[in-house]
């Protein structure tokens, strides 16, 4: 990484004439706010969506399109040399196309020819645009040459069209470039052609038509992991139950709010799936009846409530396990008089027989609710992998790296 003179991380942040460009503003200002120097490079038909004053107010630096500004300092050159991550956003259809043929007729495909650092392009076309062949071939190259290029979203775009070729949410691209900046190596396409099945979020088991018993996950791991594994080129299913976030670009999400309903989801999905990964904080217990009505107080001594246990579905997975699937398990531990949290999950690994657990303490504002993570990847071979205190994309990225070792070495 190359800092600059303050020691901040210096991202380019490439905008192309689409509608959704105005959406760049919101994810410069996530980039300047985590601390990042953002030199904006728009193309001159990003202008007519926004102008270069909005760009220059919230970058702080000076905007150009073309080569002949600022000529002494050579910027077509310098300003990828320089970057530590270039983000394009929207990267439109013609972008792509400029990008593949090696153009460099502005300022923008001129600094992507001269960028050595990681390149992050977020599509975003009309649906027909981005499903043609030219697109899904300048798409592929641009991957082959090491470009990470996510796949849109689905949903509405400009008048009453809808479908795939939304832009990602900022939030989510923001997340993967944070990823980017934190690691050594660009994303691997590692997962190209992985069918990859993840539950997240918390159950919640009703009490009566009004209180339940649940927990505090807020999916966001499961989240970071679904969206990683879409990046690195996997097919993404998403069982939530009961999360308020923004579906992952790419990702196919299907609700599943109970224990029981997650179980039923789950293992419907998992037939074809070559890596599952129970990151949901399922239910252990549940209200054995469950009132048709709301309860109401009577007395100062409440109606004792009997639970009964849920269905494991961890261990009906590795007792459904085919070969050369990867199932993988989380434990949210605390520790007690009976041991430490590291004890607690050799335990469950042994008794679950799953090929990795992923281990984090809980309690005190860790994991739960919260955007950092730090966890322990222990395997059935016995090996163990700490993941310090990280945003949960890094975590994310962590635990795909430790998959696809297992899956490398189980083919080879």
């Amino acid at each position: 990484m190359s800092p600059d003179a303050q020691g901040r991380p210096r991202i380019v942040l490439g905008v192309c004439g689409g509608i959704a460009a105005y959406k760049a503003c919101e994810l410069l200002r996530r980039f300047a706010e985590s601390g990042a120097s953002v030199r904006v490079v728009p193309t001159a038909s990003a202008l007519k969506f926004v102008g270069a004053p909005t760009w220059a107010a919230l970058s702080g630096n000076p905007v150009a399109t073309d080569v002949f500004h600022d000529v002494h300092e050579v910027p077509h050159v310098r300003i990828g040399q320089e970057a530590d991550l270039v983000v394009v956003v929207p990267a439109t259809a013609d972008l792509l196309a400029r990008a593949v043929a090696g153009r460099a007729d502005d300022l923008l495909t001129a600094t992507l020819l001269t960028a050595r650092c990681p390149v992050l392009f977020a599509p975003a076309m009309h649906t027909e645009m981005w499903e043609h062949p030219a697109t899904q071939d300048n798409v592929a190259i641009l991957r082959r040459r090491g470009g990470i290029v996510i796949d849109p979203a689905s949903g509405r775009l400009t008048g009453v069209d809808s479908g795939p070729g939304r832009l990602p949410e900022p939030a989510e691209i923001a997340e993967l470039a944070r990823l980017l900046l934190s690691r050594a190596d660009a994303l691997p396409r590692d997962l190209v052609g992985a069918r990859v099945l993840i539950s997240g979020g918390g159950t919640r088991e009703p009490l009566d038509p009004v209180r339940f018993l649940g927990n505090r996950s807020s999916g966001r791991q499961a989240w970071a992991l679904a969206a990683v594994a879409a990046a690195r080129g996997a097919t993404v299913n998403l069982v939530a139950a009961n999360v308020d976030l923004p579906v992952p670009a790419g990702v196919r999400v299907e609700r599943a709010a109970t224990a029981q309903g997650m179980y039923d989801a789950v293992l419907v999905a998992a037939e074809d799936a070559d890596v599952v990964v129970m990151a949901a904080a399922v239910a252990d217990f549940r209200p054995r009846e469950q009132s048709g009505h709301k309860i109401k107080k009577a007395g100062d001594q409440p109606a004792p409530v009997e639970l009964e246990v849920t269905a494991d579905i961890l261990r009906e997975l590795v007792a459904r396990r085919r070969t050369g699937q990867v199932v993988v398990g989380f434990a949210a531990e605390t520790g007690d008089a009976g041991g430490d949290v590291l004890s607690h999950a050799r335990a469950k690994l042994a008794r679950k027989g799953c090929n990795l657990l992923v281990v984090n303490a809980v309690g005190e504002g860790r994991a739960f609710e919260a955007p950092t993570n730090e966890v322990v990847i222990l395997g059935a071979d016995g090996s163990s992998t700490e993941v310090r205190q990280a945003r949960k994309a890094a975590v994310a990225a962590a635990v795909w790296d430790a998959i696809a070792t297992l899956r490398r070495s189980a083919a080879g």
